[in-house]
């Protein structure tokens, strides 16, 4: 028997296929990202069978994702309104932070995150401050986003991920956690954060387009992969200690590099149009959604992701 034929034999029993794969994927890989808002809950048209959860409905979610075997949520926040000094995100009866009290209140076995930005709340729907000129004030913002981050912890988040992509926003969240006695938080860096045509169905869902311009000069560039490794190990020196590639399908070559670059763990976030693309396939019977959905998720795994916040979660995790 030529050696060739060795893998064959492994792939014959469906068991003995299972026990030998290289690559396994659980529910604890896994991170749902949620909407939370005031009001009724509402299904979000451009990404079929997600919504923006009414506060008065999370603590039934909370308890129906646990009993799923859902174990972390990543939430974001719609406000009512949005205001210069973008106030909703850091008020203490902000709709995140109300968000977190009820979670919590439901449940002590979820773990919850935070997403930490302002274009939901700003009046320019940037994630940091405009300055007169037109441009984003990176270091003008870093005070707001500690704020911000400081809120969520306040309210009972687990752990806090900033997404803005402004430099040393990292470390200043590390130092504004660190002087209210928070050396426990984590911090999940959005790193390598891409500008990324995919993000439309989350921008729907949020309201959060940017009111002029575009995020190019904060948010990564398409084509560059070595930017990447540079962002990485830029925030876990400022004491990021998960690191986030996003999107993840067009950039499982970067989540490698970083991958094979850290020691920390790596997170990817399959995005929300990447989730609309993969349901609009698969109600035009191009494929079988079940089937793709494990595929996707267990190519973005062996690429090199430890976690993987994806909307599809609540519905595959049976399957694993």
């Amino acid at each position: 028997m030529f050696p060739r034929d060795r893998p064959r034999r492994l792939r014959y029993n469906p068991i003995l296929r299972d026990l030998v794969a290289e690559t396994s994927l659980s529910g604890d890989d896994l991170i749902y990202p949620i909407f939370v808002k005031d009001g009724d809950t509402e299904p979000i048209a451009s990404m079929p069978g997600q919504y923006r959860y009414g506060i008065d409905d999370l603590g039934a979610l909370a308890e129906g994702l646990v009993e799923k075997g859902i174990r972390s949520v990543l939430m974001f926040g719609i406000p009512r309104s949005r205001s210069p000094d973008a106030h909703d995100a850091y008020a203490s009866d902000g709709v995140v932070q109300r968000a977190l009290a009820r979670m919590r209140d439901a449940t002590d076995d979820l773990l919850l995150i935070t997403d930490v930005c302002l274009c939901q709340y700003i009046d320019t729907g940037h994630c940091g401050i405009v300055s007169g000129g037109g441009m984003v004030d990176n270091d003008r913002s870093l005070p707001l986003l500690s704020r911000i981050a400081l809120s969520h912890v306040r309210a009972g988040a687990d752990v806090v991920a900033p997404s803005d992509m402004m430099d040393g926003r990292v470390k200043a969240i590390r130092d504004a956690l660190d002087g209210e006695g928070c050396e426990h938080i984590p911090i999940i860096s959005y790193s390598a954060k891409y500008a990324s045509a995919f993000y439309g169905p989350f921008r729907d869902a949020c309201n959060s387009a940017p009111r002029s311009g575009d995020r190019r000069s904060y948010q990564m560039d398409n084509r560059n992969s070595d930017e990447a490794l540079k962002e990485v190990l830029a925030d876990i020196e400022e004491g990021a200690d998960i690191v986030m590639v996003k999107p993840a399908l067009c950039y499982l070559d970067v989540i490698r590099r970083v991958r094979d670059a850290v020691k920390v763990p790596v997170m990817a976030y399959n995005v929300s149009g990447e989730y609309s693309m993969i349901k609009a396939a698969a109600s035009q019977g191009c494929f079988d959604e079940r089937d793709i959905v494990l595929e996707t998720l267990f190519g973005i795994k062996r690429a090199g992701a430890d976690l993987i916040a994806t909307y599809f979660a609540p519905d595959i995790i049976g399957e694993l």
